[in-house]
């Protein structure tokens, strides 16, 4: 952990864009309250026995960093999530030191409302503070994980890159690999298209597959596999937080309802009628509710309905996936994989090109991988 004595060449730096965010705050609370031994790591999947002997990174050796705007230290985040009951009583006192240590470690971000730097100088920097985590902290390798809050999607006619594709590219610029965790651009702009395929580096998705999403990977295939027409799949969200203040903002919700959207589609062969909505519910601070309608036809013809209802909070269903893709994504770069990962899948809603939209598809592509790690080449 970031509060332990590395060796040299010892650690894999894990460096989070959104680093005082929520979900970073739990992911460095519990990283450290694993390594502790004061919590378990349910919803890790890495620490079940299919991932055992994949020469991953051990949870001891992350060192955390990041780039954000945001100046609360993460000692009093993590005070304040849990109040509002996302980290349990006494954590943030009982690895205080570990969050401190990674505070230390947080840079600004950008770009900033009064920004005067350019797109390179921007990009520059943001790589001149990932090669510095990594020298000063004597990291073996880095993996960038994006964090950060959904942006909208970029026009055609913008003359800048999106805040997540400056990252992206500075990432790749300091030699390290990366994941985005949100539905923003990434590495998926167009502009950056020939500098990811040369950068030799593994990196992969978009848009962490926590919740709604998840459940809808399950049961889209169930309809299509019974032979059972799907008429209508409409949804909705409550959510508040910071994700429910971002994504008030129509441009960004369209974007992370895209990656919600396109499981349906790619599943079922067309999109089924039916909206996706997103509403900001302040009162409900980290955790929220997501409400599914299937409306689907049986035999000769007769309508029926299946209703879902999932609740839950955001930043604990993200962290331990975050660990799990940062410990893999680290043991592909150590193996000498490089490029999209779409055998990671299983963590997305917008997964790499080739991956099956079915979550039994990619828990099968997922536990091939672990294969590939153990006997690389």
């Amino acid at each position: 952990m970031s509060g332990r004595r590395q060796t040299p060449r010892e650690g894999t730096g894990v460096w989070l864009i959104g680093a005082r965010g929520s979900v970073a705050t739990t992911v460095v609370a519990g990283c450290a309250a694993l390594t502790a031994g004061l919590h378990e790591p349910t919803g890790m999947v890495t620490e079940t026995a299919g991932f055992a002997g994949c020469a991953l990174p051990a949870l001891e050796s992350l060192v955390f960093g990041g780039h954000d705007t945001a100046v609360c230290p993460l000692p009093k985040r993590a005070e304040e999530l849990a109040f509002g009951g996302v980290l349990p009583h006494g954590l943030p006192a009982a690895v205080a030191g570990e969050l401190g240590s990674a505070d230390s470690a947080i840079r600004p971000g950008g770009p900033l409302r009064d920004e005067q730097r350019d797109d390179e100088e921007l990009i520059a920097a943001f790589a001149e503070d990932m090669t510095a985590f990594q020298r000063e902290k004597g990291l073996a390798r880095t993996v960038v994980v994006n964090l950060a809050s959904t942006e909208p999607a970029p026009s055609p006619d913008d003359e800048h890159l999106p805040a997540s594709s400056l990252y992206a590219a500075a990432a790749l610029r300091a030699g390290c690999s990366y994941v985005n965790f949100t539905p923003s651009t990434g590495l998926h702009h167009p502009a950056l298209a020939d500098l990811a395929t040369a950068s030799g580096l593994p990196y992969v998705g978009r848009d962490g597959k926590t919740g709604q999403t998840l459940l809808r990977s399950v049961l889209a295939p169930m309809f299509l596999q019974r032979a059972l027409s799907v008429r209508a799949w409409s949804g909705t969200n409550l959510l508040g937080g910071g994700d429910g203040a971002a994504l008030a903002e129509p441009a960004a919700a369209a974007a992370k309802n895209a990656g919600k959207t396109r499981v349906l589609t790619d599943t079922l062969g067309c999109r089924p009628d039916g909206e996706l909505h997103i509403d900001d519910v302040p009162a409900l601070g980290d955790w929220k509710t997501a409400w599914d309608h299937v409306a689907f036809d049986g035999f000769l013809g007769t309508r029926m309905v299946l209703q879902t209802i999932w609740q839950g909070c955001d930043s604990v269903l993200a962290a331990p996936l975050v660990l799990d893709l940062v410990r893999l994504t680290a043991a592909a770069h150590a193996s000498g994989l490089s490029g999209p990962l779409p055998d990671l899948g299983f963590f997305f809603k917008d997964p790499d090109p080739g991956a099956s939209a079915a979550l039994s598809d990619q828990w099968d592509a997922l536990l091939a991988f672990a294969n590939r790690l153990r006997s690389p080449g």
